[in-house]
């Protein structure tokens, strides 16, 4: 800037109030400037109390201060720390270069801050008042610390570099003009983006971001009544975890990036509107526990074609909205029965895991519910995921009653004909998933039709030129479809033998089809 030039050394500019001097000095001495009342209900910067131009700066002598300020006093290292200021008119550092460290403590500002494509090295605002931060392709070397801040028309960071920590804990963001809250499309940082306890009223979009570390937004509350998403991420990599979980509520400042401790007064997650994660790449775990979903019946939760080793599914059952895991692939599947909607509620096309590690009690029965519910239309697919997943866990009897649930599925979508030949291999073999059941009809009806034709009236067709009437040998070979034991057709049936004879021949036909088709399923199967 040219306003510093003709200045000599350690002179005061001609115009500064007495509130700008003392901060043109604590500029050049690096220490804290601090302008508070000493009332806690004066000095929140968010409160209604008015403050004075004893404690008001121009946002003009600020910017002067950080792009050309004066040289630090010897043996100190120039820097702008304030504490309970107000700065009055834009505070527009768009495209500058800001080399002194910068931190501000409980600050009101009256107009938005722009920081498009200007360089910082480290920037903290803590607990401040600010109307709109407009940063865009902003570059630190170090750490954006937002802590605490409201932002009343929202925060833009679209492109912006983050060199290490972006901390947004405890911040308010309210929507701008567009309905979002954060913008943060295209955004890197370096190591962990924190935003524990975030309060985002509008959409929060982290479209194509890059997080170095994990993404925590432990006990943050986003809501969107003004569009369909409160968090819009699709594209998103996270080299380590996403949190979407409780927070411990010990410490007011920053929680510790841990999971609270059992007894700590926690605050979950909650979300009221879609979550979009679509194409994430997420490099150890995505985490949902204890997470409370609220969904209208257009919105959703969609992890499409996510890739994550590990998938925590652990929150509650959303009541409307849909959770969409079409195409996602995952390692290890932790989830529990009472998480997962209902029918019509989930999709999972093309959903792969390879290991599932149920938190609680899970019984095949309500997994079959799961299976179900993501299938209102028959499709094969979930069911033999499913059943690969336990018979690599060495649950195979499991792995059939899922094949034969998927066999019943089919049948609910198939003719008439079709269907009352489902029943028939269902009610014979379970479509041979069951095999022993087989033996048992056999048994059963050879059983049967043997005392039956015991009493049976049987005159031979030629005398002297057929075998001992044997009526169990004569009901077998009538049962054995093909296999000639060499009793039929040498005895004379009347009346209602003849029509119970045709009856089991029937049944023989229709128990031999069944199980060679059960057979085959059986040999395709391995």
């Amino acid at each position: 800037m040219t306003e510093g030039a003709g200045l000599r050394a350690g002179e005061l500019p001609d115009d500064l109030t007495a509130a700008e001097a003392g901060m043109w000095q604590a500029f050049r001495n690096g220490s804290v400037y601090d302008l508070r009342a000493g009332d806690t209900v004066v000095d929140d910067p968010h409160g209604g109390h008015p403050w004075g131009p004893e404690r008001t700066v121009r946002a003009r002598i600020v910017c002067w201060l950080l792009l050309d300020g004066p040289p630090a006093l010897d043996g100190r290292v120039a820097s702008l720390k304030l504490t309970g200021v107000q700065i009055v008119d834009t505070l527009d550092l768009a495209g500058g270069t800001v080399e002194p460290y910068v931190e501000m403590k409980g600050c009101r500002f009256e107009k938005e801050v722009l920081l498009p494509e200007s360089r910082f090295t480290t920037l903290r605002l803590v607990d401040c008042a600010i109307p709109r931060l407009e940063a865009a392709r902003l570059h630190t070397e170090g750490d954006l610390h937002l802590p605490r801040c409201r932002f009343h028309n929202g925060v833009r960071l679209t492109d912006a570099h983050i060199g290490t920590d972006l901390l947004l804990n405890q911040a308010v963001i309210y929507r701008d003009r567009r309905g979002s809250s954060l913008v943060g499309d295209g955004m890197t940082v370096g190591q962990d983006l924190q935003a524990e306890m975030l309060e985002s009223h509008g959409e929060l979009s982290l479209r194509g971001a890059k997080v170095g570390v994990s993404l925590s937004l432990r006990g943050s509350r986003l809501t969107n009544p003004y569009g369909r998403r409160a968090l819009n991420a699709p594209q998103l990599t996270v080299e380590r975890t996403v949190y979407l979980t409780p927070a411990g509520l010990t410490d007011p400042v920053q929680s510790s990036g841990r999971t609270p401790a059992r007894g700590t007064r926690v605050q979950r997650f909650e979300c009221a509107g879609g979550i979009r994660l679509d194409d994430g790449r997420f490099g150890d775990a995505v985490d949902l526990e204890q997470a409370r979903l609220t969904l209208h019946d257009d919105q959703e939760v969609s992890l499409r074609r996510v890739q994550v080793p590990e998938l925590r599914f652990l929150g509650e059952r959303p009541q409307r909205g849909r959770i969409v895991l079409n195409g996602a692939r995952v390692i290890t599947l932790i989830d529990q029965a009472a998480s997962w909607p209902g029918a019509g509620q989930l999709q999972m096309g093309g959903f792969q895991y390879e290991y599932l590690v149920p938190r609680g009690p899970f019984p095949l029965a309500r997994r079959l519910q799961w299976v179900a519910a993501a299938t209102a239309e028959y499709n094969p697919e979930p069911y033999e995921r499913l059943a690969t997943v336990l018979r690599n866990g060495g649950e195979d009897e499991d792995a059939r009653e899922v094949l034969l649930a998927k066999q019943r599925h089919r049948r609910e979508n198939l003719p008439i004909a079709a269907k009352l030949w489902g029943y028939a291999q269902d009610w014979t073999v379970a479509y041979g998933y069951r095999p022993g059941r087989a033996a048992v009809w056999m048994a059963v009806l050879w059983a049967a039709t043997s005392v039956a034709f015991a009493h049976a009236d049987h005159p031979p067709l030629k005398r002297g030129e057929h075998p001992p009437w044997n009526p169990a040998l004569f009901a077998l070979d009538l049962l054995l479809p093909v296999i000639d034991l060499g009793q039929v057709g040498f005895w004379q049936l009347r009346g209602g033998w003849q029509w119970l004879s045709a009856v089991v021949i029937l049944l023989g036909w229709i128990l031999a089809t069944t199980v060679a088709a059960g057979a085959t399923r059986t040999l395709r199967r391995g």
